[in-house]
């Protein structure tokens, strides 16, 4: 029996990229995904436009596009997905981050050989042997790895990346929502990094091409690096903090309303 499996792509603020990014969804991809899920973050430019544009001119794609109720930042679009997801019976759900850093056929190889099975997750990476990278500094390039290098000591395990705009999750390992009080914004994939080792998640990295053209980042890079650094030792002297809470604002939800109007 073939797994169901859901698309999610988070888009903020990227009308000039989201096309694109659709545009990878060719014949060969759909094969794999049931349906496509565009979850605008509450959007200030023509995205949301964009989309339904990009729907309305591509009837034959399963693309559905959700607005979520507030701005709930990366991590928190990525929690209403995985609810969605759960909540929608599918075996597992692909993250494609909306700006067109990441390229969704670079998983194609992985699901033929159907390597997904065999993990809790599959995590892109832009940082090991296969992977390539264009646009992206060395000076990135290089904290990048110093901090999987450091977040490989505190585990005890080898880590490629902490977080990529590609991963693939099985829901059956998100059913107890132990993300939920997780960081909403960009770091939530870190502390799900350091949550699949206390969980004992089953987790293996698998190498992808990332670049950098038009994209506006939305890292404020000194912040964040000395915010993740506190958190990783924090968690190397003591386990429990995972189930701490990490969000600036607690939601009791995370929703989200369809802008367009296909079959659940």
């Amino acid at each position: 029996m073939s797994s169901k499996m859901l698309l999610f792509i988070p888009a903020y603020n990227c009308e000039k990229q989201i096309v694109r990014v659709l545009n990878q969804l060719d014949r060969n991809v759909l094969s794999y995904f049931q349906k496509v899920l565009v979850v605008n973050n509450r959007s200030t430019d023509n995205t949301e436009e964009v989309v339904l544009k990009y729907i309305e001119e591509n009837p034959g794609k399963p693309i559905k596009l959700m607005r979520n109720t507030e701005n709930y930042g990366l991590g928190g679009s990525q929690k209403m997905a995985f609810h969605y997801a759960i909540d929608h019976g599918y075996d597992y759900v692909c993250m494609l981050h909306g700006d067109d850093q990441g390229n969704i056929h670079d998983f194609i190889p992985m699901l033929q050989k159907e390597i997904y099975t065999r993990y809790d997750c599959v995590l892109g990476a832009r940082f090991m042997r296969g992977s390539k990278l264009q646009g992206y500094s060395k000076f990135r390039t290089f904290g990048n790895i110093v901090y999987d290098f450091i977040f490989a000591f505190v585990t005890r395990q080898r880590i490629f990346d902490l977080g990529s705009g590609l991963n693939m999750y099985s829901t059956s390992m998100l059913k107890d929502c132990f993300f939920e009080k997780f960081p909403d914004n960009l770091m939530f994939n870190y502390v799900m990094i350091l949550a699949s080792h206390y969980y004992k998640h089953n987790i293996v990295f698998y190498p992808v091409s990332w670049r950098e053209e038009d994209q506006v980042s939305n890292v404020k890079m000194m912040n964040q690096a000395i915010t993740v650094l506190k958190m990783a030792f924090a968690y190397l002297f003591n386990k429990e903090v995972i189930k701490e809470e990490y969000r600036e604002v607690i939601r009791d939800s995370y929703t989200s309303e369809e802008v367009t109007k296909l079959e659940a």
